[in-house]
């Protein structure tokens, strides 16, 4: 187990070391800090906190799709591309545990994002507009019967549930075609240009949109109670994206396992 951890530990030291983590996590900050600062200083009217942390949010987490997905699809793509991958396997440790390695250092890079801009985005807009205990139905979400602020601590949690899929397609993608740059287009088509007009595709009358992975990435529309479409629940859409989850973590480790590193 103290093995493994190092080996976690690894993997995390090769994405923080390299200046791209950290210029993608500074550009985050940047433009959060932005819109707020600019808001301040230019509205003519007062702002309620939450009427800046909902779109900040929104657009925080197209971004961090976006970082994710790069990291994830470089993860293991990175490793055939520079051939590194064959110092990997001739240490005493098992491909799944190599492959794991990877997958929680990556899900840890998109928790790390997730809590620092939550925190961020609640504290910077705090303490600029002012903290407001105010129910989310007066701003933000007309539906939701409770604070803004367990609202946001939900929408959070929903979102980081979307980004853990999304990051597993993405890491699949990358050990299946061990390209980074085919595995981030690939994955960035899938998750940005489709999600654009899922709203579209939910309008179809058709029985097995139901069982389409977009349909259900965005479990904020639970939140809101605007679900794509008619009879969906919270709990059915979790089943789907869990379906999806085993086959990506299947198909990821079967072709890994499988495939012929010393070529």
């Amino acid at each position: 187990m103290y093995n493994f951890a190092l080996l976690v530990q690894n993997e995390n030291m090769k994405i923080y070391r390299r200046p791209r983590a950290w210029v993608m996590i500074g550009i985050l900050l940047l433009i959060i800090a932005c819109i707020s600062i600019v808001t301040k200083w230019t509205s003519a009217r007062p702002f309620s906190m939450w009427e800046l942390v909902q779109p900040e949010s929104i657009a925080s987490f197209m971004l961090i799709t976006v970082f994710t997905t790069v990291i994830a699809a470089g993860s293991v793509a990175d490793e055939f591309t520079a051939g590194t991958i064959k110092l990997l396997v001739i240490r005493p440790w098992t491909r799944t545990h190599i492959l794991l390695s990877k997958y929680i250092s990556v899900l840890l890079f998109a928790l790390f994002q997730t809590v620092l801009i939550y925190l961020f985005v609640i504290a910077l807009n705090a303490l600029l507009f002012g903290y407001d205990s105010s129910a989310a139905a007066d701003a933000i979400a007309p539906f939701y019967k409770g604070t803004a602020a367990f609202y946001f601590l939900k929408y959070y949690a929903y979102k980081f549930i979307s980004l853990v899929v999304s990051t597993t397609l993405a890491f699949m993608i990358s050990a299946v075609f061990r390209s980074g740059a085919l595995a981030i287009g690939i994955a960035l088509f899938i998750i940005l240009i489709i999600n654009t007009f899922i709203g579209l595709i939910a309008m179809l009358d058709y029985t097995w949109v139901d069982y389409l992975l977009f349909i259900h990435l965005d479990l904020v529309q639970y939140l809101n109670e605007t679900p794509f479409r008619e009879g969906m629940t919270l709990g059915y859409s979790l089943s789907v994206l869990a379906v999806y989850y085993v086959i990506f973590i299947a198909l990821t480790w079967y072709v890994f396992n499988k495939r012929d590193i010393a070529a």
